[in-house]
């Protein structure tokens, strides 16, 4: 029974894999307004229930892929080690992303990686989502410090600091990417980009950009 169980969840994760593929390629050569879920569904070689039966909207098939990732950072702190502290475990999660090479990280061989990306920053419908599921991700993050220290000013203060400092690591990747950098580069990399990004945080601003 657990083996047939294994092959049907399979089953199920392949052919949800092929839809979303399936409507990535049609939005990125169409548009994503262009792009009815019939069309899909037909292209996939599945119904339109089949298609709202494994993702909600027809949204869900752009974010479905990366949802869980918005919340990286919240959940690196929630995991984090005895004496460890929040910027310390979002370093850590993040270094240890990019030695994996992680497409949630900007590292990001893969083309499909890259259209998905392309096609939410295209689409300002899209881009509306991904802003308020981000905006989600570090209130999230906010509300756990505050949990934890009793200050919600504080926390919100500091989910913002390191949110910020994580999303501008990985569009550095992506900005070094499209310049012809490899990503086996940027893995090498990531560590001195991630201690000068987070030392910002840790240290706070300070002398930062005091005018002469």
């Amino acid at each position: 029974m657990t083996e047939v169980m294994g092959l049907r969840e399979r089953k199920k994760l392949e052919t949800a894999r092929r839809i979303v593929r399936t409507a990535i390629a049609l939005f990125v050569e169409r548009g994503f307004h262009n792009v009815s879920v019939q069309e899909i569904a037909d292209a996939a070689d599945v119904s339109k229930m089949t298609v709202f039966n494994y993702f909600g909207t027809k949204e869900d098939l752009v974010f479905r892929p990366m949802e869980d990732h918005f919340g990286d950072a919240a959940r690196a702190v929630r995991e984090r080690k005895p004496g460890e502290s929040a910027v310390d475990a979002v370093r850590r999660q993040f270094l240890e992303m990019a030695e994996a090479r992680d497409p949630a990280v900007g590292l990001a061989n893969e083309v499909f990686v890259r259209q998905l990306r392309e096609l939410v920053m295209g689409t300002p419908v899209l881009m509306e989502r991904a802003f308020l599921a981000a905006q989600k991700g570090t209130r999230d993050l906010a509300a756990h410090l505050a949990e934890e220290t009793g200050d919600l000013m504080l926390a919100t203060v500091a989910a913002a600091m390191i949110s910020a400092a994580r999303n501008a690591l990985i569009e550095e990747h992506y900005r070094l990417i499209d310049a012809g950098e490899s990503v086996d580069t940027l893995a090498a990399h990531a560590p001195e980009r991630a201690e000068r990004a987070f030392a910002l945080v840790e240290n706070g601003l300070g002398d930062y950009a005091r005018r002469a």
